[in-house]
């Protein structure tokens, strides 16, 4: 079976779109993903701080291009995505060790989705306890024990070691994926290249 690591973060709306497109993508050849939560913040300080230059300095045109494509790609994936969203960038690193928290009890994938729609479809700041703890009880968990889960050192260490591993890999920000180890593809719009990486294998 081949396997599709998806390195996400919350806090990109372009990471909503691949979360959204790879599951179709990997169940076309029966792949395996493996969503490997991590924190780009912790990958733009240390090898891709042009980020926050092109933050600084934006180009107009660009931005206002960047706008138009997000919402073409939502239309087709059939997603809200409204940009920027009040707070941007946000600060998702308690919903990021959320997430690891949860992968135990299988509801990873439910729970980044949930936070997805609720900063880029409802302009919520995921960086509350406020904001988590409804997305958290409408999975049927107790927000708190999640929440003091999250806070707590091993899934505080997890998301260093997942963001320190993205570095060494090579990857410089949200999504990356991986197909079958090595194989390294970057962005939403590198779907097709990972479809057609998963066609060769098989």
């Amino acid at each position: 079976m081949p396997r599709i690591e998806c390195f996400f973060d919350c806090s990109s709306p372009w990471t909503y779109l691949g979360f959204v497109n790879l599951p179709a993508v990997a169940a076309e050849f029966d792949a395996d993903i493996r969503w490997r939560p991590f924190l780009v913040g912790g990958v733009f300080n240390t090898v891709n701080p042009s980020v926050y230059a092109s933050r600084e300095q934006p180009v107009p045109a660009k931005s206002a291009y960047m706008v138009k494509s997000l919402r073409d790609w939502a239309r087709l994936a059939g997603v809200r995505i409204e940009f920027p969203p009040p707070v941007f960038p946000v600060n998702s690193v308690t919903a990021m060790r959320a997430c690891i928290a949860l992968e135990p009890e299988g509801l990873l994938v439910p729970f980044a989705r949930a936070c997805f729609e609720a900063y880029f479809g409802r302009g919520e700041d995921i960086s509350q306890d406020a904001v988590l703890r409804p997305l958290l009880q409408a999975l049927g968990v107790d927000p708190d024990a999640t929440l003091a889960a999250a806070r707590a050192p091993a899934c505080k260490d997890a998301l260093r070691a997942n963001t320190e591993e993205l570095i060494r890999r090579g990857g410089f920000g949200s999504p990356t994926f991986y197909v079958d180890g090595d194989d390294m593809y970057f962005g939403n719009d590198a779907l097709p290249l990972v479809r057609a990486a998963l066609a060769r294998r098989s």
